[in-house]
Parts: C-alpha cells; structure tokens; sequence
C-alpha cells in the first residue's frame, strides 16, 4: 500500500489553487493538472508500507497555514505557503515519531508545496490569490492508480488537541 501523511485542503483553499490552474492555462501552459479532490499538502511521503495501523499521527494543535507564492521543481509547477513555525514543528514531529517507529520515509527536506500541474510545458506568471485554513485534521493518506489518474483516500487521520 502507498502511504503519505497530509494536510487536506478545506474548500476555500482549494477554490484559490484551481484560480491559480486556470491563470495557467489561461497562459497556454499544458500538463497534467491535480484534479481538485487531490490537492493537499504532503507533511511526509513513506510509501510502500504494509500495515498503515502501524504509522503514528502525533498530537499537534491547530495551526494556520497561508498561501504565499509559487514556482517549479523542472516541470512540476506548485503553490508555496509562507514561512510557519507550527507548520515546520508538526512535520519535524512527524518525522521523528516515524523514525522511532522504524517507519520509512523519504527524507529529502520538508519543503512545504502544493502541486498545480505535473510534465507542464510553458513559464506562467501567476497573481496568488489570498487564501489560508485552519489546519485541524492529519491525514494517512493511501495513493492507489486509477483509469483516469491518482487516486487518494484517507485510510485515518487524527484530529488536533484542544487549544488550552
């Protein structure tokens, strides 16, 4: 089973990265677009693992995240977010309770990014829309390969504490 642990986007978020998909086809850049139902933020990717019951979700408290530029990685272009204290503390969290749950994960930096668009073709200059969410939810999320693309469901997820 393919696991990633995520931060589903609320509607509002995601309604402000399709504005940015359609400035960039409105450009005439080609490539696979993340359909809307697929947006999310990926906090860690493990992949192949085969008992997600053994992946721990940490305790974490309700943080904001906001969107704040954009850019590319070769072809795959994404939405940035801006710099985030608790963000960065929840993922390094993370990351640290799979590493002591002898989970295995990819390791490359945390850099926080949203994907728009895989294999595009053009150079786009986007105005990012002013949009942020409440993050209250984890998710471990399963990416399984359809007939028409990606498709991820959330297998659990864990909810934030309450803010004393």
């Amino acid at each position: 089973m393919r696991l990633f642990v995520a931060i589903r986007l609320d509607q509002n978020m995601r309604a402000a990265l399709a504005d940015m998909q359609r400035q960039m086809r409105d450009q005439h850049v080609s490539g696979n677009y993340t359909p809307d139902e697929n947006m999310h933020l990926t906090l860690a990717f493990i992949g192949d693992y085969p008992d997600p019951e053994d992946v721990p979700l940490p305790d974490f408290t309700p943080f904001e995240i906001r969107l704040s530029g954009y850019g590319c990685f070769g072809e795959l272009w994404w939405a940035g977010l801006e710099k985030s204290a608790p963000l960065e503390a929840c993922a390094r969290q993370l990351r640290r309770a799979l590493s002591e749950a002898g989970i295995p994960f990819d390791k490359k930096r945390f850099s926080p990014h949203i994907t728009l668009a895989r294999r595009a073709q053009g150079h786009p200059a986007l105005t990012v829309p002013e949009a942020s969410m409440r993050v209250e939810r984890l998710s471990l999320m399963r990416s399984e390969r359809g007939k028409n693309g990606m498709i991820y469901t959330e297998v659990r997820g864990r909810d934030a504490s309450a803010t004393t």
